[in-house]
């Protein structure tokens, strides 16, 4: 396929199917905070290829679409164009409400993009995400993952360095609050700091962080895993004293993460997953608690290094010393709370 780049690596069917694993406590309800939709070149992951992996025997009970530059108006005023998204996702979660394609609530919740640098503007973008998202849309994600070196950043987003602290920036992320909106940050691990600035400046404001922060491990980063896991945990520890931040657990099938797991013969079953994760989720649960952690599997972008099913295994694998209440948190209560998702 034609979409490999630093971030994403290949997804290919034929490997992933020659490790396929029953489900742990099938019954288990889960909700897939994390997951995108797009028509791409080479690359189409809509309702029918989402469904093929929610329906891979774990109890998917509801999912939360996550902005992904998919279907942007073509035209219009450049702030309204991801408007565009939201119009499509939404339509998308009206298929799946009819009933006719299974049980799973798709994209219950719905996180679109504004640019928050437009400034206080940004309060008329999103009242029209709102609109186009009837009472699915949540809020957004402006992603602001910057490293110097560029092949680390991912080439669809550029924001400038000091985002967090910018004037325009945050004039239009206080357009969230009064709107009953919520932010999904995505930044890389040495930007957590940033990030906990960002939270104390607006107490007010439901934060969560995707993919337990973006540990780094390619480039500059590569073969230094102790030292940056010290670093990420101490910038863990301190983001943690924001109550109104929580963190998905999950993101790390990317190239960036250095894991390497798209690059071994055979696909990686849920042990060696666990393994590999098992200090960055112990370490966010303990810090944050189960009722600020949720699983994601922001699929397709990981499914370039493991199967929907696997990552499920892997994730049940790593909570396997929680209680039930808290497992109960992990796989659906914290995402269904923070998201203010009606699954009744």
């Amino acid at each position: 396929m034609s979409h490999a780049n630093s971030h994403y690596a290949p997804v290919r069917e034929d490997w992933l199917a020659r490790h396929v694993e029953e489900p742990l406590d099938a019954g288990l309800p889960i909700v897939d905070p994390h997951h995108h939709l797009w028509d791409r070149e080479g690359w189409r992951y809509l309702l029918p290829e989402l469904l093929a992996d929610t329906n891979q025997g774990h109890n998917i009970v509801a999912t939360v679409f996550v902005q992904c530059r998919a279907m942007h108006r073509a035209d219009g005023p450049e702030a309204y164009k991801p408007v565009g998204e939201t119009e499509f996702v939404n339509g998308v979660a009206a298929m799946s409400a009819s009933g006719g394609y299974g049980p799973t609530k798709v994209c219950a919740g719905i996180v679109g993009h504004v640019n928050l640098m437009i400034g206080a503007e940004a309060r008329d973008v999103l009242q029209a995400h709102i609109r186009a998202g009837g009472d699915r849309f949540r809020g957004i994600r402006h992603i602001t993952s910057w490293d110097p070196d560029p092949e680390v950043m991912n080439p669809a987003y550029t924001p400038p360095r000091d985002i967090y602290f910018r004037e325009d920036f945050r004039a239009g992320f206080a357009q969230l609050t009064p709107l009953g909106l919520s932010f999904d940050a995505w930044l890389y691990h040495p930007q957590i700091p940033d990030l906990t600035a960002l939270a104390r400046a607006f107490p007010e404001t439901p934060i969560v962080l995707d993919h337990v922060g973006g540990p780094l491990g390619i480039k500059a980063y590569a073969g230094k895993r102790d030292a940056i896991f010290t670093e990420w945990r101490a910038a863990m520890a301190e983001l943690a004293t924001c109550p109104n931040v929580s963190v998905k657990l999950g993101g790390l099938g990317m190239r960036i993460n250095g894991f390497g797991f798209e690059d071994r013969a055979e696909p990686p079953d849920s042990d060696t997953l666990a393994a590999a994760w098992k200090p960055y989720i112990h370490s966010t649960i303990e810090l944050f608690g189960a009722e600020r952690c949720m699983f994601e599997s922001n699929f397709p972008v990981d499914k370039g290094s493991y199967s929907y099913g696997v990552f499920w295994n892997a994730c049940k694998k790593l909570a396997s010393g929680a209680s039930a209440e808290e497992r109960q948190a992990l796989f659906s209560g914290t995402a269904s709370r923070f998201y203010r998702l009606a699954l009744a």
